[in-house]
């Protein structure tokens, strides 16, 4: 069983994660069952999806790990929404956009070695 707790990709997603809370902290009252509920649940999708993925086969984790992707591409329009709204600059759009990218290729890295 790997413990999942020390991969690199797992800690990356909470640190995504707690850039998402404090982030959204700021965004206005009434978006709190809009965007704010929903970019923070999508991000915390990508580490619960790591962690259970860790406990399956390498298929099912796989599975778990396409789910992660997933979640990440859910975040993606979500943020660029907020930047148009003004809840966000784009300094920050284009940080948290970076950091999404990298956690895909780490995603995708990990699943590519789970087939071989």
């Amino acid at each position: 069983m790997v413990n999942f707790e020390k991969l690199e990709i797992y800690q990356e997603a909470i640190q995504l994660v707690l850039q998402i809370y404090k982030l959204t902290a700021k965004f206005p009252k009434e978006e709190k069952f809009g965007i704010i509920d929903q970019i923070r649940r999508a991000s915390v999708s990508i580490a619960l999806n790591i962690a259970e993925g860790t406990s399956r086969t390498k298929k099912d984790f796989c599975r778990f790990l396409d789910m992660a992707r997933g979640s990440c591409h859910e975040i993606i329009p979500l943020l660029k929404i907020s930047l148009e709204l003004g809840y966000i600059n784009k300094t920050e759009y284009e940080n948290l956009y970076a950091d999404i990218e990298l956690l895909l290729k780490r995603i995708n890295a990990l699943r590519r070695s789970l087939n071989n």
